[in-house]
């Protein structure tokens, strides 16, 4: 049995581009609530969006070191079914929600299996992003590889930071992670994705997929 590698885009904001990447098969699409991003979304544009999406497509809220109650509140006010974080958020703090939780952490040489060990009991899984030390994600850079091994997340992980067409396929059958993440990737500018694109992502995964497991 071939093991499908899910595929998330990140970073949505316009209705056209999210129901190309629905039919093209995409799991699941991010909606950035970080207001310095330069893909942030109003929450009342994002309801608008996601109440279009159908069943089984999950609706990802990134948010950053952001006051609980109002990432609660977005959250149900938008029809988000997990959140992302991608900041500093502690595991008590992660305690605060009833949606699952992909904690993201940028990677660096010097991480541990420590690193992710007290989160285990409180995320759903985590996402392995490249470090930048200015930026919480969308670096368009990758990283080493290499480090995820030495992590041994122990949970399901999605692999994101400098995705696109060319290499995703490569990124899939080196690491095998759960699911990949692509945003800048397949832009046309920030916010603003590239149907064809999206198109040739999905292809290029179920390629990889196969590879994999031949």
């Amino acid at each position: 049995m071939v093991s499908r590698t899910r595929i998330k885009i990140c970073g949505m904001t316009e209705r056209t581009e999210v129901a190309h990447a629905v039919l093209a098969g995409i799991d699941a699409l991010g909606f950035i609530f970080v207001k310095k991003s330069p893909r942030y979304i109003d929450p009342e544009q994002a309801r608008e969006v996601i109440s279009l999406i159908p069943p089984f497509v999950d609706t990802v809220g990134v948010f950053m070191d952001e006051d609980p109650d109002l990432v609660n509140e977005i959250g149900q006010y938008c029809g988000l079914t997990i959140l992302q974080l991608h900041g500093n958020e502690s595991p008590e703090y992660c305690r605060n929600f009833h949606f699952r939780i992909l904690k993201a952490f940028q990677v660096t040489s010097d991480m541990t299996p420590e690193t992710l060990t007290p989160y285990q009991d409180v995320v759903s899984g985590f996402l392995l992003d490249t470090y930048h030390k200015d930026k919480g994600g969308g670096t368009g850079e990758t990283f080493d590889w290499s480090l995820v091994d030495k992590l041994q997340p122990g949970k399901p992980f999605v692999l994101a930071g400098g995705l696109t067409v060319d290499n995703v396929g490569e990124a899939i059958c080196k690491v095998r992670p759960f699911a990949v993440d692509v945003n800048s990737g397949i832009e046309k500018e920030p916010g603003r994705k590239d149907t064809a694109l999206i198109s040739k992502l999905v292809d290029e995964v179920r390629k990889a997929d196969l590879r994999k497991s031949a």
